[in-house]
């Protein structure tokens, strides 16, 4: 396949070589409220992105292998080293380790499969996306996370997907950034607008959409997009913005609420009655639903807001 799909595209808002904090987009989502229940122990998630700085001190026990599918390194399958910065952080957002310093993921004690499916670029033909998928398949893990696309619908690339779900695997996807901030346009796309996938929208700290955040009818719900903290390339941190910011938010969630559902029902939950556990946990901005979806993820919603109070008003109370 010629076409190609790509980083959505992103900005750097600033690298640091030291930080010791929580991210603010790890506290807006609510996920130490529930660490204490969960920290992903067990949940493997697999990243298809640009490789990642195995040796992050804040990741490199959180990965369990991976594979690279692009052309980097003359295309050794056992080389996913990050030269974008783009996967790292994203990685870290998913599962960096709670140690004191550093930062720390959503969920801190997920298993991290790197596969390398866009090069150091930025671009990855269909062909690499689509054998990371079946790869990731193969190796039974739990989650898929994509912060990654293109314009174009490719019917072999939905199918991959596809298996996925039918293999019970939660496929995450950033719904891009090409929004124009108005709710009467359509932008779309692919994966992200796929409906199999869960599609992923961007607020900022404050809870605002972001402008150029994807509207349509197939964003499932939103997370923190803007001025991202995480890990970066060669051990430093750094600042990002995009809906692919917001996305691993929401893969490192769903480690948390699969590890919790699986103590709590006794078995393994299906990705519908996944899906449904984590639309549980969000509140509703009022903004238009091409905007939210749902709502903001908030993992601490069933904690404390009853099931008779409707999302407007679980948005008063919780003062957002």
């Amino acid at each position: 396949m010629e076409q190609k799909l790509h980083l959505i595209p992103y900005q750097v808002n600033a690298v640091f070589e030291e930080v010791s904090e929580v991210p603010k987009g790890i506290e807006l989502i609510a996920a130490p409220k529930i660490w204490e229940n969960s920290k992903g122990k067990g949940i493997t998630v697999a990243i298809l992105d640009t490789g990642c700085d195995v040796t992050h001190p804040d990741l490199n026990g959180r990965i369990i292998g991976g594979r690279n599918f692009t052309d980097d390194d003359h295309g050794k399958p056992d080389v996913y080293t990050d030269y974008n910065g783009h996967g790292t952080h994203v990685a870290g957002t998913i599962a960096a380790i709670h140690n004191g310093t550093g930062v720390v993921g959503v969920a801190p004690e997920a298993n991290l499969l790197i596969v390398k499916v866009l090069n150091k670029a930025g671009s990855g033909q269909y062909d690499w996306i689509i054998n990371g998928i079946n790869y990731a398949v193969e190796q039974r893990v739990d989650i898929i996370s994509m912060s990654l696309g293109g314009s174009v619908d490719v019917p072999e690339l939905r199918q991959a997907i596809q298996n996925a779900i039918a293999n019970q695997i939660l496929v995450v996807c950033a719904a891009g950034n090409e929004g124009d901030g108005q709710s009467s346009s359509d932008e779309l796309g692919y994966p992200g607008c796929y409906n199999e996938v869960i599609s992923v929208g961007s607020v900022n700290l404050l809870r605002h959409s972001s402008k150029f955040s994807n509207s349509n009818n197939e964003v499932d719900l939103v997370a923190p997009g803007e001025e991202i903290l995480s890990t970066y390339l060669n051990g430093t941190y750094a600042k990002l913005s995009g809906t692919s910011m917001a996305t691993p938010h929401v893969s490192g969630a769903l480690a948390l609420i699969k590890e919790i559902a699986n103590k709590k029902f006794e078995r393994n939950l299906t990705e519908d009655e996944l899906y449904a556990q984590l639309i549980k946990r969000t509140v509703s901005l009022g903004f238009s639903p091409k905007f939210e979806g749902n709502g903001l993820l908030y993992l601490a919603a069933e904690e404390y807001l009853s099931d008779v109070f409707n999302h407007k008003l679980a948005a008063q109370l919780l003062k957002i």
